[in-house]
Parts: structure tokens; C-alpha cells; sequence
């Protein structure tokens, strides 16, 4: 489903725009911000890999606790391309 191309990150045939991982091995991959405040945070449209693969919807400000604890960051743009589980 993750593949490299021109140097980025697609999930099909949608581009990842950001991504998020954590020491638990989840990954979050953004391909749309939805809204871009929704309770003071964005509400993203992604790919999640997780206890399963699948596409959603996810809000930051889920995320957001777990970024100040240091569980879950966002991705470099130069990693980005490389991140995620592969089959």
C-alpha cells in the first residue's frame, strides 16, 4: 500500500502530506487536512497502520498529549518517504 515515488511518500495514489509515529510502531499518515481548526486543532483525513491498516479520520488534537509526552512525533520530510510498515 506505501510506496516512494519522486521522493515521497504515497499511500496508493494519494501523496502524504505528514506523518506521525510512535514508540508503539503506529504510524499516522495525513493525505488531507479536513479542517484546519477543529477545536483549536487540524482534523486530518489519512491512513492509519495501527492494530490494523485503514483510512480514517483522525483529529491532532488526539495526538497532541502524546506528542508533549514524547510518545508520538511527526515525521521529518526527509524520513518521510521511507516511514511506515511495508509488506
Amino acid at each position: 500500500m506505501l510506496k516512494n515515488k519522486d521522493g515521497k511518500l504515497y499511500v496508493g495514489d494519494k501523496e502524504v502530506i505528514k506523518g506521525y509515529e510512535s514508540f508503539s510502531g503506529w504510524y499516522w499518515f495525513v493525505t488531507e487536512i479536513e479542517e484546519e481548526d477543529y477545536g483549536g486543532h487540524p482534523l486530518y483525513f489519512g491512513y492509519v497502520q495501527g492494530f490494523a491498516d485503514e483510512w480514517g479520520t483522525f483529529w491532532h488534537g488526539e495526538l497532541q498529549p502524546l506528542i508533549e509526552q514524547g510518545r508520538v512525533w511527526e515525521i521529518k520530510e526527509v524520513d518521510l518517504p521511507h516511514a511506515g510498515r511495508r509488506e
